[in-house]
């Protein structure tokens, strides 16, 4: 039975689709990485089989390794050695997406709005044995999400810390805590700039590819026209798959990664917002409020709701 075309072209990059969603149960971040793929090469080479082209003749695999040879050497040509490590590991952090939900944003205000509490009670020095020691504190075991991200625990614990043993003011603070989140924003900005990079380089190293092809075609000018067809479209295969490399696949997986760093970052700053404001002698739950107001608004708790999990806590 032959297929319409249109019917063939949705049935192509609809299915796989289907499948993939039926065997993981839901779309998290893994799946949506794949499932983009899949509707990228399934468009691209389902339009190309509708037209009547064959598969067969974009497989070219010396083309994609002098593409994707040449890349990679540039790559570790231009950054150091942290960046390529780091770049590495950022592949798991794109299959597995953000850490902070609504949830664990629920988790860090309740955290922030007990640390509050006890201080105000008790007063700032009360809160030492909790900073030095967080794993072994009532009041961060109630909050296993915040308590297992590092980076959120050590910056807590670090201007807990400043509060607890020094006589800094909020404004003094706030630039500390600037400066401190500008450096981890350049950090972090290191690994999806150098992706992109290689995405801005692969049509160039596509284009390589393809005057190659055109030098071995020449070295051939005189053997059979099917001959030098082959190699032609050997050629053309190179740029076409230095184009779609860039934009179908590295340059979205940089913007992947941006989008990913700039969500975490949000919890630097609720974090930021909450501590400034409880040095600046709000309540609590005012203080809380403050950082809740940072928060975009996928990711933000409605004000009764937080109101609630903060009771259901402290009860």
């Amino acid at each position: 039975m032959v297929l319409p075309p249109c019917l063939g072209l949705k049935v192509i990059f609809t299915l796989p689709i289907v499948y993939a969603i039926q065997r993981t149960g839901c779309v998290g971040a893994y799946m949506k990485m794949i499932v983009g793929f899949i509707i990228v090469l399934s468009c691209v080479g389902g339009g190309f089989v509708l037209a009547h082209g064959k598969l067969m003749a974009l497989w070219q695999p010396f083309e994609v390794l002098i593409i994707c040879g040449a890349a990679f050497g540039a790559f570790v040509v231009a950054n150091p050695g942290t960046v390529i490590k780091a770049t590495f590991a950022a592949i798991g952090k794109m299959l597995s997406g953000s850490k902070h939900s609504k949830k664990t944003y629920m988790e860090l205000l309740g955290l922030m709005f007990d640390l509050f509490s006890k201080a105000r009670k008790e007063g700032l020095m009360a809160l030492e044995a909790d900073i030095d020691e967080p794993e072994n504190s009532e009041i961060f075991k109630k909050y296993p999400a915040i308590l297992k991200n590092h980076h959120v625990m050590e910056f807590i614990s670090d201007y807990l810390r400043l509060m607890v043993g020094g006589n800094m003011n909020p404004f003094e603070l706030e630039n500390l805590m600037d400066v401190e989140l500008e450096t981890h924003h350049h950090e972090a900005d290191k690994v999806p700039s150098a992706i992109t990079a290689v995405s801005d380089a692969l049509p160039g190293f596509g284009i390589v590819a393809a005057v190659l092809g055109i030098v071995i075609t020449m070295a051939s000018i005189g053997g059979p026209v099917e001959e030098l067809g082959a190699h032609v479209a050997a050629a053309l295969v190179g740029t076409f798959l230095g184009i779609l490399f860039a934009y179908g696949f590295v340059g979205p997986m940089a913007s992947s990664l941006t989008a990913i760093n700039e969500d975490e970052s949000k919890a630097f700053e609720c974090i930021k917002v909450c501590l400034l404001a409880s040095l600046n002698g709000y309540a609590p739950q005012i203080a809380v409020e403050f950082g809740r107001k940072t928060l975009y608004s996928h990711h933000r708790p409605g004000f009764q709701e937080l109101e609630d999990f903060v009771k259901g806590k402290t009860e």
